[in-house]
């Protein structure tokens, strides 16, 4: 059965909004709600502009709008299927895994730096150490149902915890901390954007110079130390950050 068979879609032929895109934020809306759950197969493009009365290159076109927002996916032999949708991650301390087990992502890590290196004027000064003394460093790929979200990089001052590669794959870093006794207490955080370069659009499956999110965040426990540097990149067909803006007294 066509799971859009029990979705209210309709077009407001008036409204200045394109049909297009009319249709594409209601299926976006369904997606993101759960009412079009991952795995669902949309059903035939000629049937749905059928139903609305719209052309199917109409249809066609709302699809393709969800395709590039990652949110479907056409598969040779299978037809249009809904994928899990983004990820919006709240400003606050929390980690990467622990917000997309939240979001029921099923997230996995692959490990491909896990090293001591000389810190960088950079790192130094984030984490309050001085250039060249010894810190720990970590790049990890972040996955959610084996597709890309995240490629996360990371720096701890050396010896604050055992870093430990299978540990870092099983579980995430905020967790490994915590079990070490750190109790983290507040972040400094910027956000920005940029493009892909060539090697971070290959491991994160986007197209060379395409969009990324970025984050650069310096984390302090309850004594005030700094003790984690990280600088991520997030793919925003997958992922975004969510604010709750308050009116100041």
């Amino acid at each position: 059965m066509d799971p859009t068979a029990s979705l209210e879609l309709s077009v407001d032929r008036s409204s200045p909004v394109p049909l297009y895109f009319q249709l594409s934020q209601q299926l976006e809306s369904a997606i993101e709600q759960g009412t079009l759950p991952p795995g669902s197969l949309l059903g035939n493009e000629i049937e749905l502009a059928a139903r609305l009365g719209l052309s199917r290159p109409t249809v066609r076109q709302a699809i393709q709008s969800l395709v590039d927002k990652g949110l479907l996916v056409r598969r040779r032999g299978v037809g249009t299927q809904v994928v899990h949708s983004k990820v919006r991650r709240p400003l606050e301390l929390s980690s990467l895994y622990d917000d997309l087990e939240a979001a029921g992502q099923r997230p996995t890590t692959k490990v491909l730096v896990n090293t001591v290196v000389p810190a960088s004027g950079e790192v130094a000064a984030a984490l309050g150490v001085t250039e060249d003394e010894e810190v720990h460093h970590i790049e990890r790929l972040r996955l959610a149902h084996g597709e890309p979200m995240a490629y996360l990089t990371n720096y701890l001052p050396l010896g604050l915890l055992d870093l430990d590669t299978g540990q870092l794959e099983a579980t995430g870093l905020y967790r490994l901390m915590r079990a070490a006794g750190i109790t983290l207490h507040s972040a400094r955080q910027s956000i920005g954007a940029r493009a892909a370069t060539p090697a971070e659009a290959e491991r994160l499956g986007e197209a060379k110079g395409a969009p990324l999110l970025t984050m650069q965040r310096v984390t302090f426990d309850d004594t005030g130390r700094a003790v984690e540097y990280g600088t991520h990149t997030y793919r925003p067909s997958r992922y975004s950050f969510e604010f709750q803006l308050l009116v100041r007294s």
